[in-house]
């Protein structure tokens, strides 16, 4: 249940004197939408969701109210500020030294590759705002060099990258640390999709939903993006825009189911948990796919437009279209199947040259903003999901009871020769142990459904009466894959 009180926006000249005397010397002339909107929710102590893009100002519009409320004469944590990457923290950081210039105020950055100690002394000296990655702060939540029991500001900056780079148990077990007494929460996320909306139940009470994406204020929306992408690399850069998205489940559309086989069998040959639906499958079969995406058993789907319009598929915070569509109106069908329930959705489509004259086309005929963004490269796509296995890695090892601790010493010597290597064969090995970790943690098939012990007993007894199969014939097994469905 979302709060129904609702506060207009504020102007620079109708801020708080401590803020006004903050702001005078950035030479602001006025608030961005931003940071006009959310500020007075912020003061005056209610819960928010702000949608906000990358460069909107939100960073001053939680800093700012942050700033009014800090004692500076306690040098205990006082508001914590939870984001995805070192480079934020760093970022954050320095603009809140900027704004706090003078007021006695102390901010720390808090992140993993560095060691503990630089990181521990300056909360000793004092530190009234921490920024820092989940990970490194639960570090020291767990060593007990941070406490926060006089926390009374929490935010979570960019709340779906932090998801998407796995942080998600990190900031569980951070809650675990708040203290009792109330604590005044916001989250900032570009895109506040339903698994984003599920963290905010956990964290925040009754908020107010703001979206300063566009001139309005609400949360349904979908983001429209569009990559020119060269025809013959479509599949490999369609995999690496999934990688980096990383959306816990999404449609991806093409226009015809030969097309459509392609790109499952891509998906599937780079490990993914993908499976096809088109014009040509039997209503039993397209009914096992769907049953399998409304479970949540299954994250991609491909398909044609016979998927577009009139079927029942919940919470897909992603829809993918490798080609724009035949028909300009399938391309709103297409797009209807993300930010549906209130949520927010992102629509990226893949388009080449002349495709991409259609999309846009598409775009002022039904007024949609299309944004489009440079094709990621390898590298970008190296950085993003090296920095989301080592989360999944340092989240590992903290949980490691002392005995296993003690067990995993007898490889560290190891671990440094494979990394010394000088031909290179020690870092493809753990290269390779690497990318196995990564593909069976996030990208494993969901698990298939257990099979009544009455039912196995029954197919036993069948199959003992069976006798010898003939070459090629299949019996069915219960995979994933086209075999039979078992009854619940």
């Amino acid at each position: 249940m979302t709060n129904e009180t609702t506060f207009p926006p504020i102007a620079i000249n109708e801020l708080p004197e401590l803020l006004q005397d903050a702001l005078r010397p950035t030479g602001w002339q006025s608030l961005t939408p931003v940071q006009s909107t959310a500020i007075p929710y912020m003061l005056a102590g209610q819960d928010i969701m702000a949608q906000a893009k990358t460069g909107s100002g939100k960073t001053a519009a939680f800093i700012l109210p942050i700033l009014n409320n800090i004692d500076p004469l306690d040098d205990a944590c006082q508001a914590l500020i939870l984001v995805p990457t070192r480079e934020l923290a760093v970022q954050v950081q320095a603009e809140g030294e900027m704004l706090s210039r003078g007021t006695g105020v102390n901010i720390v950055a808090v992140y993993g590759g560095v060691k503990y100690e630089g990181q521990i002394k300056a909360f000793k000296k004092g530190a009234h705002i921490i920024v820092g990655t989940p990970g490194r702060v639960l570090d020291h939540l767990m060593r007990g060099s941070l406490r926060l029991d006089a926390l009374t500001k929490l935010v979570f900056d960019e709340a779906d990258r932090m998801l998407s780079m796995g942080f998600y148990p990190d900031m569980r077990q951070v809650k675990r640390y708040l203290p009792q007494h109330r604590v005044h929460s916001a989250m900032f996320s570009a895109t506040f999709p339903p698994h984003v909306r599920r963290l905010a139940d956990e964290f925040l009470r009754q908020p107010a939903f703001l979206n300063l994406s566009e001139d309005v204020i609400h949360v349904a929306d979908v983001a429209h993006v569009v990559y020119n992408v060269p025809l013959m690399e479509k599949d490999r850069i369609l995999v690496r825009i999934i990688e980096l998205e990383n959306p816990a489940s999404a449609i991806i559309f093409a226009n015809t189911r030969q097309k459509v086989n392609y790109v499952a069998v891509v998906l599937q040959r780079f490990g993914y948990d993908a499976d096809q639906l088109s014009s040509d499958l039997s209503q039993a079969e397209r009914e096992r796919v769907l049953q399998r995406l409304r479970d949540g058993t299954l994250r991609f789907l491909v398909a044609t437009d016979v998927a577009a319009r009139g079927l029942d598929i919940p919470e897909l915070s992603h829809v993918f279209q490798y080609e724009p569509p035949d028909d300009n109106e399938q391309y709103i069908h297409r797009a209807g199947r993300t930010g549906q329930a209130g949520a927010s959705g992102t629509a990226v489509t893949l388009a080449e040259g002349l495709e991409e004259m259609k999309l846009f086309k598409i775009a002022k005929q039904y007024k949609i903003n299309l944004e489009q963004r440079p094709v990621p490269t390898e590298a970008d796509l190296a950085r993003v999901v090296g920095g989301r296995l080592r989360t999944m890695l340092e989240t590992k090892l903290r949980g490691r009871d002392k005995l296993q601790i003690e067990r995993m010493q007898r490889f560290r010597d190891m671990a440094a020769q494979l990394a010394a290597d000088e031909d290179e064969d020690g870092l493809a090995v753990l290269a390779m142990l690497l990318d196995d970790h990564y593909q069976e943690t996030l990208h494993a098939p969901a698990p298939l459904p257990q099979m009544p012990v009455e039912e196995e007993r029954e197919r036993d007894h069948r199959r003992e009466g069976e006798g010898p199969r003939r070459d090629g014939e299949r019996r069915d097994s219960g995979r994933r894959d086209g075999g039979r469905k078992w009854k619940k």
